[in-house]
């Protein structure tokens, strides 16, 4: 029998509903706070929509008409790729409803994601990054931890929570590695270069110290000026002030310093497979993106330097 939506609806159950899904992430899934703010959000404003509808269900007696109606309200509201997302978190709570006895069945059941064209990261050239790298003054400890993070951001091809997370005990400089603590907990050790060995050592002996000062040992990498463990935040912000001194005329994000190392990878001809582990992906599909990348700059460079480009663009040739 379906599943047939009540009459009306019940603030606080749904609320129930919404924090037994959170705890269940959080206890079995091991779901990263971000994952489940994400979720939260993503859950209330389900519930908030049916609130508008007539009748307006609860959330564990929606059916497949009430999410069809969302799902246009989404495509109205939102990017192809974020409505996939909000799919998604609606998929994996409606399975947990059906496995707790909640419901029979998923309503999401025979809905599909929107197409969307998949967009290419955004990446720095090479001279690019190198100027960023060197920015930051090395002659005061914020100055000297700032050079530090970036160069490590993209010696290896961090994440953002990777780098604030790490710990002292992570590090392995003699040989030239850094054990990762990625998404789902997942650890793994990813090598770092010589130049980025040497400006974090000299970061550690110098500046590390004058940052703690004479607090509690902490076991970060990264502090901040109080002795405490660098934030997502306070990254964003280094690199915002990193472009102005660096006078860069791009929007740079932390997380475009992790394109640029794997772009500047597979350009080096590093496999594909290998470029996959370094940076944590589940699947070689995920990493596959940074070969249209490839493609995208191998296209710019031919029409820009090869003679027969040149002379059908003057001619107007097609």
């Amino acid at each position: 029998m379906p599943d047939a939506p009540q009459p009306s609806r019940d603030d606080a159950h749904d609320d129930t509903l919404i924090d037994g899904y959170l705890g269940f992430l959080r206890v079995l899934k091991d779901a990263s706070p971000h994952t489940l703010r994400a979720t939260a959000g993503d859950l209330r404003d389900l519930a908030s929509f049916l609130a508008t509808r007539a009748p307006a269900p609860p959330l564990d007696r929606v059916d497949r008409l009430d999410l069809r109606a969302y799902l246009a309200s989404l495509a109205r509201r939102n990017a192809a790729r974020t409505v996939s997302r909000k799919l998604a978190t609606l998929r994996g709570f409606f399975r947990w409803l059906v496995r707790e006895g909640r419901r029979e069945t998923s309503p999401m059941d025979g809905i599909t994601n929107p197409r969307q064209g998949r967009p290419l990261p955004d990446v720095l050239d090479v001279d690019s990054v190198l100027v960023l790298l060197e920015a930051p003054p090395d002659d005061t400890p914020a100055g000297l931890r700032d050079r530090a993070l970036l160069e490590t951001l993209y010696a290896a091809g961090l994440r953002v929570a990777e780098l604030v997370g790490l710990d002292l005990d992570a590090l392995d400089l003699d040989a030239g590695f850094l054990r990762v603590t990625g998404k789902g907990r997942k650890t793994r050790e990813v090598p770092i270069h010589k130049r980025a060995v040497r400006v974090l050592s000299r970061y550690l002996r110098e500046a590390r110290p004058a940052l703690l000062g004479q607090r509690e040992p902490h076991p970060a990498v990264f502090l901040n000026r109080r002795g405490g463990r660098l934030t997502d935040r306070s990254v964003r912000r280094v690199i915002d002030e990193t472009v102005l001194r660096a006078a860069a005329t791009r929007d740079v994000h932390p997380h475009m310093l992790r394109h640029s190392f794997a772009t500047h990878l597979l350009g080096s001809g590093v496999d594909l497979r290998v470029i996959q582990e370094l940076l944590g992906h589940e699947s070689v599909g995920t990493t596959q993106i940074y070969t249209h990348v490839g493609i995208e700059h191998l296209t710019q460079v031919y029409d820009a330097a090869h003679p027969r480009a040149h002379r059908r663009a003057s001619k107007g040739e097609s």
